[in-house]
């Protein structure tokens, strides 16, 4: 069953504290009628200040989706903006790199649900080419590499449904907050399970809920984890890469890379941003950089944040998947779009991805989140794709061939990310997501994923983020 559906399915037959799919979008303010608010729309370059040193009217700290998509809207009104990105690069966690004509996301790769996703709309203006990921093509692997017969495939979904239903209920009654996995270990030790059904369920858990949020079941949120929208529709990668999106977001727009801001003094008369090379001035600042940078202090914000925000950042956390990519002279492996791995060990190299099956290359896409995926940054490279080897050798034999050349991404040390995307841990509510999204009185502003309480975790939460606060901003400036 495809994740998305199993999370849609209990939501509905539990009647969790988890909120609805949606067909549209909801919850944002509706643009003033006079704003020019038009995803394709090209935009013309605004006059702007004379030097770097002159005040603008707006600067965004932050290239990524939502930082390009507020700039965006913000010059087609006429504000003069300026962003600066720490990264020698824009995009942020969306991150395409070419190899052998090939576009390979790093970052992002999906859209999530393309019925009423903005994201979709934009792509399909740009006659991007998007191609359906069949999350039910699926084919798994015992831990000696022996494939699941059509029982224990069955017997996956039951597990899953079954203790992560009854976890949830329990949770539910409880007076305080506690893991997903803390709940289901309270329903285990009720009605134990035999070695191989452990094994199942916690691929299960793993793959479905792990991967999905990017943290360990054992921080999940067991009231809250999921407590998020979904649009209608199928996950879809972009053939060119999701660079297609932000190449087209970053036109005409003033843009200075390498600018690590440090500092950021605000106040009734505007805004000061100190990086290592410049002290730039505006009347207004858009911080959209990741959570965990926030988190890490890494940006010093004089007057001090408000103690909500301060509050808010301590509970929702970061969270991390990590890819490897392995390119290979041939195919060896089975014509599935995805490959699972229920090894002896939970979260280890569980699940694959065929990029044969959906770009006609040889090429392997490992997934790992959490505390393991956080153990693997602290090796070499090689040492990380021996660790994936081993585990595709378990399942096709020892006489596969060594990868050509592969592609480790480890976003939980990127000083600019430390992290993937956030997740609702244990004590944290969607509340939080509101608080971080405040403006902290008429001249800094928020956004980013970890703002955007409907959509999460997503480049269209993100995208739609960049939306809410150029709204704010022009209501004000």
């Amino acid at each position: 069953m495809h994740r998305h559906e199993f999370l849609k399915l209990l939501t509905m037959t539990l009647a969790s504290t988890s909120v609805s799919a949606c067909t549209g979008v909801l919850n944002l303010r509706p643009m003033s009628p006079t704003a020019k608010n038009n995803p394709i729309e090209d935009i013309q370059p605004t006059p702007r200040p004379t030097d770097d040193n002159a005040v603008w009217d707006v600067i965004v700290v932050g290239a990524g989706i939502a930082g390009l998509r507020a700039a965006h809207i913000l010059q087609q009104n006429g504000r003069r903006v300026l962003l600066l990105e720490a990264r020698n690069r824009i995009g942020g966690r969306i991150w395409t790199e070419d190899y052998a004509g090939l576009a390979l996301d790093l970052g992002a790769a999906w859209i999530h649900r393309t019925g009423g996703n903005p994201i979709t709309a934009v792509a399909n203006q740009l006659g991007a080419t998007l191609i359906t990921t069949d999350y039910d093509d699926l084919k798994r692997f015992d831990a000696s590499g022996k494939p699941l017969s059509a029982e224990l495939n069955r017997r996956v979904e039951e597990l899953l449904e079954r203790y992560i239903g009854q976890a949830r209920k329990y949770a539910e009654n409880q007076e305080h907050d506690l893991s997903l996995q803390a709940a289901v270990e309270l329903i285990l030790d009720a009605s134990p399970l035999s070695t191989q059904d452990s094994r199942l369920l916690n691929y299960a858990i793993n793959t479905t809920f792990e991967h999905e949020y990017a943290g360990d079941a054992d921080r999940l949120s067991a009231w809250y984890f999921d407590a998020q929208e979904e649009f209608d529709g199928q996950d879809v990668i972009l053939k060119q890469g999701y660079r297609t999106i932000v190449d087209f977001l970053e036109q005409n727009l003033e843009i200075r890379l390498n600018q690590a801001v440090q500092r950021v003094a605000y106040g009734d008369g505007g805004v000061t941003l100190t990086t290592a090379q410049n002290v730039w001035h505006a009347r207004a600042a858009l911080i959209t950089v990741p959570l965990g940078v926030l988190q890490r202090g890494s940006i010093r914000f004089e007057p001090p944040l408000p103690a909500a925000k301060q509050q808010a950042l301590g509970r929702v956390a970061m969270g991390l998947l990590n890819k490897c990519y392995l390119v290979f002279p041939e195919v060896f492996w089975d014509d599935t779009t995805l490959l699972g791995y229920v090894g002896d060990r939970k979260g280890e190299w569980a699940e694959w991805l065929n990029l044969d099956a959906l770009l006609g290359a040889p090429i392997l896409l490992g997934f790992n989140a959490g505390k393991y995926a956080y153990g693997l940054e602290t090796q070499s490279d090689s040492q990380i794709a021996a660790a994936a080897m081993q585990t595709l050798r378990q399942i096709y034999g020892k006489s596969i061939p060594e990868p050509l050349s592969h592609r480790i991404t480890r976003w939980g040390s990127d000083p600019f990310s430390f992290g993937s995307y956030s997740f609702l841990a244990v004590g944290a509510t969607p509340s939080d997501y509101d608080t971080l999204a405040q403006p902290v009185g008429k001249r800094l502003f928020f956004a980013g994923e970890h703002t955007q309480r409907d959509y999460p975790s997503t480049v269209h939460g993100a995208y739609l983020s960049g939306e809410r606060v150029a709204n704010e901003i022009l209501s004000l400036l």
